[in-house]
């Protein structure tokens, strides 16, 4: 779906009039071992990053900056999908997303978004479903 260019998922949601709990922040992430993994949370919801480790079974998880992590990626932040990365990573789906048949995710650029099945965003992660997020 073509979209005016946003980097934020509040401003997606309104550019689109796609309800915000259905868009995602496909966040790229680094754990204390020094792994790449997504954690996909609903836009409405700020991510728990002790939640996040706590489903992976690692110590700590961080953020990434913009730049690293659009080289990990190979996507600009606001366009980052749910699936298909440069860098294959570990994913953590927040189990809030479950809810749902589909989500919308960054479409590879700023100005798309993409629907997915939430069950296939799960499968071609091989992903965990976890409660990583709370009310922003």
């Amino acid at each position: 779906m073509s979209k005016k260019e946003t980097v934020h998922t509040a401003d997606a949601s309104v550019a689109t009039g796609i309800d915000l709990h259905r868009i995602t922040k496909n966040l790229v992430s680094k754990t204390n071992k020094k792994e790449y993994v997504l954690l996909i949370v609903p836009g409405d919801r700020r991510v728990n990053l002790k939640d996040a480790a706590r489903a992976l079974g690692v110590k700590n998880v961080r953020l990434m900056p913009f730049e690293e992590a659009e080289n990990i990626s190979g996507y600009p932040p606001g366009g980052t999908p749910s699936i298909g990365h440069r860098t294959p990573m570990r994913a953590v789906v927040d189990s809030e997303l479950t809810e749902f048949e589909t989500l919308y995710c960054g479409g590879g650029s700023r100005d798309r978004l993409l629907e997915v099945r939430v069950e296939d965003v799960i499968r071609l992660n091989n992903a965990v479903v976890a409660q990583i997020s709370r009310a922003d």
